[in-house]
């Protein structure tokens, strides 16, 4: 089969296969349809990888359509940033799609409905429609509404349109089958009334707006959609998706196949509880980078990359299921394992002052960016006599199993001399306020003899170093699935985020750029803030640490 993709086959692309062998189709067109009702988060992620991923893999094309039925929560806000996180995980649209572009032809087509007795203008209100529905053991009843005469609908549903009736007063309703044991066929709405909404694409034109069930089948018929593609909260729908079809006059079939949604621990995937914790402020908005949201996770410093292999290692199937944080974190952890650069940042600086080093000397040494990848080079680092190392690897006391400094003891300066700890002078409160040490010069490259040095820590020069916030973010959550045992506020975490706001960082770091990910020294990747940053005051996102600190705390 020509065009034959290696990615590995899930049940969908085995579908496809046989499709394109049997000559069903010739070219396989699929489509991304959300809605402009807040932005994309790592569940949408999956979506995207899928359909835009089987339109690069076979001979195909993928829609981007924005179910905008709904203005009373839509706004243009979201549709470009839909747009942009589109293009930043490397896809591009074949077209771009709105479904109030159908608008006319949804319209046209539910008149096709009530002239063929199959749609009727119902009067009941939203309280008594859920009445006549029925349950899930007991079947429904009819409108009483459900037999007025064609025309008699037909000239309300023109008025409707018009705006002649208020807001909830009239719905157009599909007939057929208020029996049905799926409740989604118990005559379902269609249209409805919403009267004073601003229309970020069509304006105060339309005063009746299509239900989503109606409107998705015809917009992928309209569209030549091959394979719709949906989570599996949809297969009940799909029914209905098929009735539409198969009730107007258009001639595109399109089917719709159903696959699991994503579910991640330690978040939410409701946009009814993210827009919550925009609203509420208990984050910094939609990109803020504990939010699983695909601009929080491009914020935080995760690559498209690793998004996709994210989505790639989860796979694609109709079985439900929570997936752990640690595979995405993972997913990125090891893309920045291979590829990041390395560099220096102390983020909590005790002073130490090298006695015997020249009060006037810059020395520049040699570090490598990547210690698995010569590809990547090297960079001068400037050593003087003033250096900053971190608090936490200073000890006045400790036992040998402690491999850094100590008062007496001695260590490494990486990529740089063995120095020994002789004095640690602390304020009138007993606060360690700087170390003074002595540094071997024959230690440069090579281990002194007769002794053995503890081990090797980071250091960024007093003088040079450049000062910076750092942002250790943490998973947003305290428990696996918040809001299990009540109010998911409750299960925030107080700790996801840590300001450290006078934290120094190796001079190559002043000219970071925003797409640049570096690994900081035993502290973790880190990213520029492209939001916060100004010049000369960088802000560093923490993307992940270098091990999952969660995995002993999940099996306590």
């Amino acid at each position: 089969m020509s065009g034959a993709p290696s990615t590995p086959k899930n049940f969908i692309r085995q579908i496809i296969d046989k499709d394109l062998e049997a000559g069903k189709h010739t070219t396989i067109h699929t489509r991304f349809p959300p809605e402009p009702n807040g932005y994309l988060h790592i569940g949408h992620a999956k979506s995207i990888v899928l359909n835009f991923g089987i339109a690069q893999d076979y001979p195909g094309s993928c829609n981007l359509r924005f179910d905008d039925t709904n203005p009373a929560k839509e706004e243009e806000e979201f549709v470009e940033a839909i747009k942009d996180d589109v293009r930043w995980l490397g896809y591009e649209w074949d077209q771009l799609c709105f479904a109030s572009d159908y608008f006319e032809q949804l319209y046209n087509y539910a008149v096709e409905l009530i002239q063929n007795g199959k749609a009727f203008v119902c009067e009941l209100t939203a309280d008594e429609v859920r009445e006549y529905r029925g349950t899930l053991t007991e079947p429904g009843k009819e409108s009483p509404y459900r037999d007025r005469p064609i025309d008699e609908s037909l000239d309300l549903f023109k008025r409707m349109r018009a705006g002649e009736f208020a807001d909830g007063s009239k719905t157009l309703r599909a007939k057929i089958d208020m029996a049905s044991p799926n409740i989604n066929m118990r005559d379902p709405t269609i249209y409805r009334i919403r009267h004073g909404l601003v229309h970020h694409q069509t304006g105060d034109e339309w005063c009746i707006y299509p239900m989503y069930d109606y409107t998705h089948p015809i917009s992928d018929a309209i569209e030549g959609v091959t394979h719709s593609l949906c989570t599996l909260e949809f297969e009940d729908h799909r029914p209905l998706y098929d009735w539409v079809l198969d009730n107007i006059s258009i001639p595109c079939h399109p089917r719709q196949y159903e696959f699991s949604r994503l579910n991640l621990e330690y978040t939410v995937m409701s946009k009814r509880r993210l827009t919550q914790l925009v609203q509420e402020k208990r984050v910094s908005g939609w990109d803020d980078p504990r939010m699983p949201t695909i601009a929080g996770l491009r914020r935080r410093g995760y690559t498209p990359e690793s998004i996709k292999r994210f989505c790639e290692a989860i796979g694609v199937t109709k079985a439900e299921g929570t997936v752990e944080m640690g595979v995405l974190e993972n997913s990125i952890r090891t893309h920045l394992d291979a590829m990041a650069p390395r560099r220096m940042a102390v983020l909590d600086p005790l002073k130490l002052v090298i006695t015997n080093y020249p009060e006037d000397r810059q020395e520049t040494l040699q570090a490598s960016n990547h210690p698995k990848d010569e590809s990547l080079g090297s960079r001068d680092i400037k050593l003087t006599r003033e250096v900053y190392i971190d608090r936490a690897d200073f000890r006045e006391e400790a036992n040998k199993k402690y491999k850094r400094l100590v008062l007496g003891g001695e260590v490494r300066l990486r990529n740089a001399y063995v120095i020994r700890c002789d004095e640690a002078v602390k304020d009138d409160a007993g606060n360690i306020v700087e170390l003074r040490c002595t540094y071997d010069p024959d230690t440069l490259g090579k281990n002194p003899e007769g002794r053995k040095v503890r081990g090797v820590i980071h250091w960024v020069s007093a003088t040079l170093g450049q000062k910076a916030e750092v942002r250790l973010y943490d998973r947003l959550f305290t428990t696996a699935e918040p809001g299990k045992g009540g109010d998911f506020f409750d299960d925030i975490n107080p700790e996801s985020l840590q300001i450290l706001a006078d934290c120094v960082v190796e001079p190559a770091l002043a000219g970071a750029a925003v797409d640049e990910r570096f690994q900081f020294e035993r502290e973790g990747y880190f990213c520029l803030d492209g939001k916060d940053s100004e010049p000369g005051k960088p802000v560093f996102n923490r993307i992940v640490s270098l091990r999952d600190s969660w995995g002993k705390i999940d099996q306590n």
